[in-house]
């Protein structure tokens, strides 16, 4: 299990840390996906995926059995044009060498993940991961599971063995982390806007009364 901070400052994750892994985001998968409404879990994958590309934060893509399977959901895929999923076999993402390297080429080891669905295609490699050394963090609202209890009863065994819950928004948020870090400001406000729900709301009318009141 990592042995990395677990509270004080260094356990937040940063942009220069981290590496995501996006695993099985396909139509089979999102077919019996019940422990969430399947087009917010697209939202939060693609928001993830969008928050990912402003940081620059290495992602991997990967899908299984594609030819059976689906491709990867086109919102995720348009996000990366130019990457092709690794398309595997295992079950567990973390047995595929291939994925592995990687994210090890990456130097990083602060691992996000999501996935579907979270007891098997999340579950697995997470908890293989963090016994291998890496910071787990499992984004819960951009994975699914078969049923409630089945996402429910994941997130709890990853707890078990050391992996962080956490959603994509604290992801994004603990990567901007200072609304001073100008470069990352314009693309974040608009992953908000697109995919931040009644914040990315209020943020465009925000952005109206200030242009009015410049205009004035």
């Amino acid at each position: 299990m990592s042995t990395k901070a677990k509270n004080g400052l260094q356990a937040l994750l940063t942009p220069e840390e981290s590496v995501l892994v996006l695993i099985d985001h396909q139509p089979f998968q999102f077919a019996n996906l019940n422990s969430h409404e399947p087009s917010m879990v697209v939202n939060n994958a693609v928001a993830l995926a969008k928050a990912a590309r402003a940081f620059d934060v290495p992602t991997v893509l990967t899908t299984v059995l594609e030819e059976r399977g689906g491709y990867l959901i086109k919102g995720l895929q348009d996000v990366f044009p130019e990457q092709k999923p690794i398309d595997r076999t295992f079950i567990n993402t973390w047995q595929d060498e291939r994925v592995v390297d990687a994210v090890r080429a990456t130097g990083r080891k602060k691992l996000v993940i999501a996935g579907l669905w979270t007891e098997i295609c999340l579950a697995m490699p997470a908890i293989q991961a963090a016994g291998e050394g890496y910071e787990v963090f499992a984004v819960t609202d951009a994975s699914g599971g078969a049923s409630v209890e089945s996402h429910d009863m994941a997130v709890r065994r990853m707890v078990q063995a050391g992996v962080v819950p956490i959603t994509w928004l604290a992801v994004a948020g603990e990567w901007q982390r200072d609304w001073a870090r100008e470069e990352t400001v314009s693309a974040m406000t608009g992953v908000l806007e697109q995919h931040g729900g009644a914040t990315g709301v209020a943020f465009a009318w925000e952005t109206q009364l200030l242009a009015s009141r410049a205009d004035a």
